[in-house]
């Protein structure tokens, strides 16, 4: 059994070869931040430019700093997967590392996770780029994604890719874990009965490094992924207590929704 979370907010960075964007992005979070019990927890997906260097010498200075290490790139879900398994809080927080995304989106995002949350319905607040700062041919081929997730998985998200999402560790940690699960949370909330609110965030062009995903690989992955989160859309199971259980006096009903 865990011991109960000793943080409100943790904030899960995967980061691979960022260097340069990760102190400014540390200043952000000081600010955006304050007034928040809150820890930080990096993931250094494999990089091999100074990101480890960089983070060692910020963990030394900011104690609410963590860093995790990978021995090699593993992708984006399987940094956000170490983070949110190490963290020590109730919430989590996902940004990218790239410094597109602002943290002073988070602590509204966090309000309205608290405003939106339903008794046995939890909520994903997904961050949605409102004017995106990428290369035409990245929002094209994004557009093109979104348009074919949307058709198949019906999950009502126009904006899937964005690194800013917002939900309970608890229900993390107790969904399907598979390569690029990132992109497919809102439909992985639906699957066990919760839901996603989308919420309005900022959106800024890389300053720094460069992107780790091709556009066209992006979209031959995906696909497969599609296919996959869709089989389990239909095998999704979420029974349902009827009236005269257990603790009525009677043996437990049980209605399974399909």
């Amino acid at each position: 059994m865990e011991p109960p979370p000793s943080h409100l907010l943790a904030v899960v960075v995967p980061v691979r070869d960022e260097a340069p964007n990760i102190p400014p992005l540390v200043a952000e979070f000081g600010t955006a931040l304050a007034g928040i019990d809150h820890e930080i927890i990096f993931v250094d997906d494999g990089s091999t430019d100074d990101s480890q260097a960089v983070l060692a010498a910020l963990a030394k200075e900011r104690p609410e700093i963590r860093v995790l290490r990978h021995t090699g790139s593993f992708g984006q879900s399987a940094a956000i997967l170490t983070g949110v398994t190490a963290a020590n809080a109730v919430w989590i927080a996902t940004i990218d590392g790239d410094g597109q995304n602002d943290p002073a989106d988070i602590p509204d995002m966090l309000q309205r996770a608290w405003q939106e949350e339903r008794p046995d319905e939890p909520v994903l607040v997904a961050g949605r780029r409102v004017r995106r700062k990428d290369s035409a041919m990245k929002r094209i081929a994004s557009r093109i994604a979104n348009g074919v997730r949307a058709r198949v998985l019906h999950d009502g998200v126009p904006d899937s890719g964005c690194g800013l999402k917002l939900f309970r560790r608890s229900v993390f940690l107790g969904l399907p874990r598979f390569d690029h699960m990132h992109r497919f949370l809102p439909a992985l909330f639906a699957s066990i009965g919760g839901r996603t609110v989308l919420h309005p965030v900022a959106h800024r062009p890389r300053v720094a490094g460069r992107s780790h995903y091709g556009t066209w690989d992006r979209l031959r992955v995906g696909i497969v992924d599609l296919a996959g989160v869709a089989w389990l859309q239909r095998r999704a199971c979420r029974p349902v207590l009827g009236a005269g259980g257990a603790d009525a006096g009677s043996p437990a009903s049980l209605e399974v929704a399909r």
